[in-house]
């Protein structure tokens, strides 16, 4: 908060906060374990490597010492005899736990919220909060009209002592200010994961980015939003409904893009929610090259854009349309052609599409969802 009789500014030499060698590592490790879909000897070959690379050990902590610590404070389990046969060498399979789980989603929430700035009025970049009643601890100045009752006093009190000093004690209008709030209208969304072949084509990895803004988002609502819902589905050939807690582990599949599919699963686990504010999001390089006929076959083609796939994409978006549930795409290529069927597509749905590349697409999936948010409280 800004004090208007505040000269000047006072700068402090930066220190790096103390990190143990444990903690050091931890943040390496966490990052790790999300480019290698929780596989945990892959993610520990890549630390020893780099740790040759590095330096990031030495003879006092040794990787070695980091995965005992992991087991130690419940980060991972070892299972002897994972299949339960009995034979097992005694060595067993380690994998990472709920917490390491949980931490993740928190990683990647932390990833992408830390380079959005903080607005005046919290962390959304929009102007508008709304007269609710949950408290968001962030506060701003008192303006004409607002309810007295969003007066903070403590803060007020403490502006009046700073502005006029305590031997001339006196409150006025430019000492007050008012806490945040949030409405508690709830908000129901679908986010649809791309796991086609593409999405690791060409030498470049989509999949993960899209799996830390699925997390970061997870982790986002569960937190800050509780009344609001999120469902994760995956589409390749088909498409399916996955847990939060199997986020960490999303791989891509050898598999075609059934849009349709994903659009139709998205909308009946919509019509079960009893929110009123619905959405779908897609995250998707954009070609449809898959759709199941009324006979039960797949019909395949990926050369270009198939025109019967792209019009019962069309046909799909509008019938999303009229059960006024907008779908928003992230569209992470750039080809002339793909960005002009999401043009159409979305022109269908009367949604909304972001070309984004993969470095952005944290910042525009997480300002979309509170300005939609903002928007239907609004509304």
């Amino acid at each position: 908060m800004k004090h208007r009789n505040i000269k000047g500014f006072v700068f402090e030499t930066y220190k790096a906060p103390d990190q143990s060698p444990f903690e050091k590592l931890f943040e390496i490790f966490k990052e790790l374990i999300t480019h290698t879909s929780g596989d945990f000897d892959e993610a520990i070959d890549w630390l020893r490597e780099l740790d040759k690379e590095y330096s990031l050990t030495d003879e006092n902590y040794t990787i070695d010492d980091f995965i005992e610590d992991l087991k130690r404070k419940g980060y991972i389990r070892e299972e002897i005899d994972p299949d339960g046969s009995g034979e097992g060498d005694g060595k067993g399979n380690i994998s990472i736990t709920a917490k390491t789980e949980q931490l993740i989603r928190k990683h990647a929430l932390d990833q992408i919220f830390g380079k959005i700035k903080r607005s005046q009025s919290g962390n959304h970049r929009t102007n508008y909060t709304g007269r609710g009643d949950e408290h968001t601890g962030d506060f701003r100045d008192f303006r004409f009209g607002d309810p007295l009752e969003r007066i903070s006093m403590t803060e007020s009190m403490r502006n009046a002592q700073i502005n006029h000093g305590i031997d001339s004690f006196q409150l006025n209008e430019n000492d007050l200010v008012v806490e945040e709030t949030h409405l508690k209208a709830q908000m129901s969304t679908v986010l649809m994961i791309d796991i086609s072949h593409s999405m690791i084509l060409y030498g470049e990895d989509r999949i993960t980015p899209a799996k830390k803004v699925a997390m970061a988002l997870a982790e986002l609502i569960t937190t800050r939003y509780p009344k609001d819902t999120l469902d994760i589905l995956v589409f390749g050939n088909d498409a399916w409904p996955i847990s939060i807690k199997d986020l960490p582990y999303l791989k891509v599949g050898p598999y075609h893009t059934n849009t349709v599919a994903g659009m139709q699963l998205a909308m009946d686990i919509l019509r079960r929610k009893r929110n009123t504010n619905k959405q779908i999001f897609m995250i998707t390089d954009g070609k449809p090259s898959c759709i199941r006929k009324p006979d039960g076959e797949y019909y395949m083609n990926s050369v270009g854009l198939d025109r019967y796939i792209v019009e019962q994409c069309y046909n799909t978006a509008r019938q999303a349309r009229r059960l006024h549930i907008p779908i928003t795409t992230f569209m992470i290529a750039r080809d002339p052609y793909l960005m002009q069927f999401v043009r159409q597509f979305t022109e269908a749905n009367k949604g909304k599409a972001f070309f984004t590349g993969l470095k952005g697409l944290g910042e525009m999936i997480f300002e979309d969802y509170e300005n939609n948010r903002k928007r239907r409280l609004r509304g």
